[in-house]
């Protein structure tokens, strides 16, 4: 029984072009490079033989030379060897990071236990024979294991058990398609076809591009990233592992998954018509805000509409959220509109007629956009021009 980790897509040096604060782009990034340790605290329970990475280590075929380094000094702690193929984002092409000079001496200095395979060929290891599948472009019109189908098997060790490594999409499972979001945009199609007659030459199909944990047949697995990078698109999408595989020769793998995250993905929905609504929203908010700061990151879901005083207070919760978190990613908005009793007190400030005059403008013109359908970023702005008169006139109250 041959014991080895699965893992892939780690995406060293991907930007978090969303994230607009630096120093969040920059511990999101170093969370990638962390994970790598994660994985290695992993070997002494586990005693594997060997990590397999099936593509995208890095984010693009031209990392940054920090990155690069890191990355080298990481893997050379872990003591196992690290096989390696390209995936779509740091693809195996004339010029890549994977022929550079300066990888090529860090990974010689710092980590000689990482093996790039960029050949189409078997590489027999004491336990098992691996069959690469490096995606030498970005997008490959071909299928990368054709080659495989071209061995002859009986020429292959008898007793070891043999894992394929690629990177791409399955028939029935595009994970181009389902895996992309305005934050991840859709990769490479690079399609895999893993048929019967191919399967059952196999004992493990590990896989890449898929960032989530996904099971395909008794054989074939994606592991997902060991740290996510997006929030979760169902129930049952697992981020943040690496995979735990026992394989032998002509059996069923044995296949477990270990938590390597740090970080959390979290999603919330707020539908908010009331400020017990946002009361309530703010107890079920409180445990995370006194949290450890810069540990979780919030896809909020937003609807509703609520009175000016109100959406003031939200605003106030949506700053220290936004102080709390890696990133607060908001989908949707909560309209802000004057109830009643605000309405009727910016109405009526015979103290100060001018206010009121301003407000019963802003009021009958806003009456008029709903009744002819104005264009709603007309009635936004008349609705924060009104949002903005009442805090000037709670400010000068105050004075």
């Amino acid at each position: 029984m041959l014991t080895f980790l699965h893992s892939a897509d780690w995406q060293i040096g991907k930007p978090y072009a969303r994230v607009h604060d630096p120093d969040k782009r920059a511990r999101l990034r170093q969370a990638r490079i962390d994970a790598i340790a994660r994985i290695g605290a992993l070997i002494p329970r586990y005693q594997p033989a060997f990590l397999v990475v099936a593509g995208d280590l890095f984010d693009a075929p031209t990392p940054t030379s920090s990155d690069v380094a890191a990355v080298c000094q990481a893997i050379g702690k872990l003591a196992i060897p690290v096989l390696v193929i390209p995936g779509n984002h740091d693809h195996g092409a004339p010029g890549s990071v994977w022929q550079s000079p300066f990888f090529v001496s860090e990974q010689q200095r710092r980590a000689p236990n990482l093996h790039v395979l960029l050949e189409r060929q078997p590489l027999e290891l004491e336990g098992a024979v691996v069959l690469p599948c490096p995606l030498l472009r970005r997008s490959d019109n071909s299928d990368p294991t054709d080659w495989v189908r071209q061995l002859a098997w009986h020429e292959l060790p008898a007793h070891k058990p043999r894992i394929l490594l690629a990177h791409g999409s399955v028939h029935g499972f595009a994970a181009a398609d389902l895996d992309a979001d305005d934050d991840n945009p859709t990769s490479a199609n690079n399609r895999l076809h893993l048929d019967a007659a191919l399967l059952d030459q196999l004992d493990y199909v590990a896989l890449g591009d898929w960032h989530g944990l996904k099971q395909i047949n008794a054989r074939t697995w994606y592991s997902g990233t060991p740290e996510p990078d997006r929030f979760p698109r169902s129930d049952d999408y697992e981020g943040g592992q690496v995979l735990v595989v026992q394989a032998q020769r002509g059996a069923k793998p044995a296949v477990e998954a270990a938590s390597t995250a740090a970080l959390e993905w979290l999603q919330l929905r707020a539908h908010l018509t009331s400020p017990d609504d946002l009361q309530r929203l703010e107890r079920q908010l409180e445990p995370l805000l006194e949290g450890e700061p810069g540990q979780q990151l919030l896809l909020l879901e937003q609807s509703g509409s609520l009175g000016l005083e109100a959406h003031q207070r939200y605003e106030q919760l949506l700053e220290r959220l936004e102080a709390q978190l890696l990133r607060l990613k908001r989908r949707g908005r909560i309209e802000q509109q004057a109830d009643a009793e605000e309405l009727e007190l910016l109405l009526q400030r015979a103290e100060d007629p001018l206010i009121a005059n301003v407000a019963g403008g802003i009021q009958a013109e806003l009456a008029q956009a709903a009744l002819t359908g104005d264009d709603a970023q007309r009635q936004l702005l008349l609705q924060l021009a009104l949002a903005e008169l009442h805090r000037a006139a709670g400010a000068a109250g105050c004075a």
